[in-house]
Order: structure tokens, then C-alpha cells, then sequence
């Protein structure tokens, strides 16, 4: 039990659906007595497509692919599409069961491709918000990562500002 890599992937996205959306994602990462964390966030997203980043995230870190993963998120989208949905999206051309076009299709490709990878990577549903410490975690990391760039946004756009009117003094 040991020799496996664990992964917390969760995302968010405030004012989600909206034009203004802001997006974050975080992972927690496990390796025998190694943890990594990585996180980010990103404008004009949404919920979906951040739970997705992070799990993509996470696969893009890994430096072997012998080594079993699992994976756990508490997106029902992502685990039901990885687990079960994906393989008829394929068959049908990357349709949904009613020939609608999958939505966030780059995003199901790269994560399609990188779990492929993997030879033996598995998924599992945790809930949310509740006393999962490394789901939890990664939820932390999550808003740690929005609430970053909105004080990164504003200390940029009060420069800016500040720039411009000591320019026309």
C-alpha cells in the first residue's frame, strides 16, 4: 500500500456560469512520505472545467508511469466522464449519448491521453467539505489560489492606475 501515489484534485470557480467568472484548482499529492501541493487559478472558467485542470495537473506531474495511482476528487463530472462516460464519448465521435458535442472536449482529451498513460491509474468519489483532511486541503488550495490572483489583479491594476494619473500631473 505503500508504493502508491495519491492524489486530492478539486476546483472551483466563483461567480461560476457567469462572464466574470474566476476559476482555481489544487492538488494534494502522495508519495510514500513526500507530499507535493500544487495549485492555480485562472479567469473566464468554469467549476467544471477547473476540476478537470486538476486532475490534468496532477498527471502532468508525475515522473513514472509504473507506479499505481489513485486519484480522488469530489466532482461526480469528472469521475462519472473518466470512469464511464468516456468511452462512448469516443465511439461516438466524441458525442454524449444525445449527439450533443462533449463540452470541455480539449480538456477530456488531455486527461483521456495523460490517464492512458498510467498502467494502472484508478478514481474515487470523496464528498466534499467534509472531514476528508486531504480533500479538504486541496479545497484550501483551491481558494488560496483565486484569492492570490484577485490581490495580484488589483496590486497590478493600482499600479497601473497610479502610473497613469502621475503621468498626467
Amino acid at each position: 500500500m505503500d508504493n502508491i501515489i495519491i492524489i486530492y484534485a478539486d476546483g472551483g470557480a466563483r461567480g461560476n456560469g457567469s462572464e466574470n467568472a474566476l476559476g482555481g484548482y489544487g492538488v494534494v499529492m502522495k508519495y510514500k512520505e513526500h507530499i507535493k501541493e500544487i495549485s492555480g487559478a485562472v479567469p473566464n472558467v468554469t467549476n467544471n472545467q477547473m476540476e478537470l485542470t486538476a486532475v490534468i495537473e496532477a498527471l502532468k506531474c508525475l515522473k513514472s508511469d509504473s507506479i499505481p495511482v489513485e486519484v480522488y476528487v469530489d466532482s461526480a463530472y469528472v469521475l462519472n466522464g473518466i470512469t464511464s462516460w468516456i468511452s462512448g464519448w469516443k465511439k461516438k465521435g466524441w458525442r454524449t449519448a444525445s449527439g450533443a458535442k462533449v463540452k470541455n472536449i480539449e480538456l477530456w482529451r488531455e486527461l483521456d491521453s495523460l490517464v492512458s498513460k498510467q498502467e494502472n491509474a484508478n478514481f474515487y468519489k470523496v464528498k466534499g467539505h467534509s472531514d476528508d483532511e486531504l480533500n479538504n486541503r486541496a479545497d484550501l488550495l483551491v481558494n488560496l489560489a483565486m484569492d492570490e490572483y484577485i490581490e495580484k489583479t488589483f496590486e497590478w491594476r493600482l499600479e497601473y492606475w497610479t502610473g497613469l494619473n502621475e503621468n498626467q500631473n
